[in-house]
């Protein structure tokens, strides 16, 4: 059972994940297009990593990825997901998350992070066991900053005196934090009245802490005066979904094991072997790690998050080129055409319709048929 009144949107969580072999002009231009895609097709969201190290997730500035897709779409929002705050001074981050919601008139979402690669921090001379410590201080300037407040704060990585920002938001943007594993995420989302970006929602551990992060979430915004709204709340899950199991399986030998293997030197893996493609697709459908299938089995992946979390409101897919772009591309066209429907109900009126028809038989073919038999005749008699 769902406890969201409102229709659940769709989305994407993109690193982005990239062969480390691909052409980089290939991986950037591919992202956009994946964003323009999910635009055509009607998901709502699409956020967008800040990395600097590894060599597969290469996008290093959100913000710009944003400018440029704001440009070439129409509808879908578009986030940092995430900015991580550690690396940047908060007031610089407020301005230009400020000048994004003007240039795309409100398009623009603000997601958080502490960081998940450790080579990004040690690069800069930062301590990445500081980082959760280092968000939590500047999300209590850049809350007021954007409020319109002025603030005076001296840490020991910035120093903000009498700081102020020139333009106040042109919305209400939504504003969200990356929670994985721990109840870090859970915490500054209740605190603060944001969103969660579950991103290990379907991870074996993480699909057991989902209630857990829920009642961290509830009990922390009592405590701050906020109302807890599980339509902010958005799950990220891996799928890879095509006409049939056997296309899907072998669509993702490209770069599935890759990916995941680098995955796993950044986060705990969950015990996959991925020195085969058909051993890891296994096991990775057996423990509802991922999808790789059919439409059917990404519904059925749905259904199960809503049944362990309560219900939330976003359902993210994983930006990653397990396959190559032109099947990437198939998957997202997909799940637009037989997962979205099914869970807003928007050709539920059409099938009605179509069933109102094929219910009476061929009635309707047959009046049609003496309708056009008796203009006939009326027709005839008029030349006699």
């Amino acid at each position: 059972m769902r406890f969201i009144e409102e229709p659940m949107r769709f989305g994407i969580f993109m690193g982005p994940y990239h062969r480390p072999d691909l052409n980089p002009l290939l991986a950037l231009q591919q992202d956009m297009e994946t964003i323009i895609n999910l635009d055509r097709l009607g998901f709502d969201e699409a956020w967008i990593g800040e990395h600097h190290s590894g060599g597969v997730e290469t996008i290093s500035c959100p913000e710009l990825t944003i400018a440029a897709a704001a440009e070439r779409t129409r509808h879908i929002k578009l986030g940092t997901g995430a900015i991580t705050i550690p690396y940047h001074n908060p007031l610089m981050v407020a301005d230009r998350i400020v000048q994004l919601d003007y240039m795309t008139r409100g398009r623009m979402m603000f997601g958080v992070a502490p960081g998940q690669l450790v080579q990004d921090a040690q690069m800069i001379g930062l301590d990445p066991l500081n980082n959760r410590r280092m968000l939590h201080e500047a999300l209590e300037v850049l809350i007021p900053l954007f409020k319109g407040e002025r603030v005076t704060r001296k840490t020991d990585w910035f120093n903000l005196v009498d700081a102020r920002l020139q333009l106040l938001p042109y919305s209400n943007f939504d504003m969200a934090t990356v929670g994985v594993i721990s109840p870090s995420g859970p915490l500054l989302a209740g605190k603060h009245g944001m969103g969660l970006l579950s991103v290990a929602a379907t991870h074996p551990v993480g699909v057991e802490k989902l209630l857990e992060h829920w009642q961290i979430i509830e009990t922390e915004a009592k405590k701050a005066g906020h109302v807890a709204d599980r339509s902010k709340w958005r799950l990220m899950g891996p799928m890879h979904i095509a006409e049939t199991f056997e296309q899907a399986r072998d669509e993702v030998r490209y770069g599935m094991c890759k990916l995941e293997n680098y995955r796993e030197h950044i986060n705990p893996g969950a015990g996959i072997d991925w020195s085969s493609t058909d051993r890891a697709v296994d096991q990775l459908n057996e423990q509802g790690f991922a999808v790789i299938g059919t439409p059917e089995m990404a519904r059925a992946q749905i259904d199960r998050l809503i049944e362990k979390s309560g219900g939330f409101g976003c359902y993210m897919l994983m930006g990653v080129d397990w396959a190559r772009h032109d099947a990437t591309l198939r998957s997202h066209q997909l799940f637009a055409e037989e997962v979205i429907p099914y869970y807003r109900g928007t050709n539920r009126a059409t099938l009605a319709s179509f069933e109102d028809v094929m219910g009476t038989g061929f009635e309707g073919a047959e009046i049609t048929a003496r309708a056009q038999e008796a203009m006939a005749r009326v027709y005839a008699e008029t030349k006699s």
